[in-house]
C-alpha cells in the first residue's frame, strides 16, 4: 500500500479488512449527505424522518449560494 510506510510487517488481512472498511463507511456517509440534499430524506426508515421545512431550507441554500458567489468573486 503506497500510503502506509516501509516496510510493511504487520500488514496482514485484519489491518487491510478495516482498512476497506473504514474508507467504505466514510464515503457512505458522503453519498448518504449528497442524497439528503437533493431528495430531502433525513432518517434510514420513513417512521423516523423529520418533516422539511421547506422555507429554512431554501434560505439556508440562499446562503450557501450567496457564500459560494462571494468567493467566486474574491478568487478571480
Amino acid at each position: 500500500m503506497p500510503w502506509w510506510p516501509e516496510p510493511y510487517p504487520n500488514t496482514n488481512l485484519f489491518a487491510i479488512m478495516l482498512h476497506v472498511l473504514s474508507e467504505s463507511v466514510r464515503h457512505a456517509g458522503h453519498a448518504d449527505i449528497l442524497r439528503e440534499g437533493l431528495d430531502g430524506r433525513t432518517g434510514l426508515r420513513a417512521e423516523h424522518e423529520k418533516p422539511i421545512d421547506e422555507e429554512a431550507r431554501a434560505a439556508y441554500r440562499a446562503k450557501i449560494e450567496q457564500v459560494a458567489r462571494a468567493a467566486a468573486h474574491i478568487k478571480g
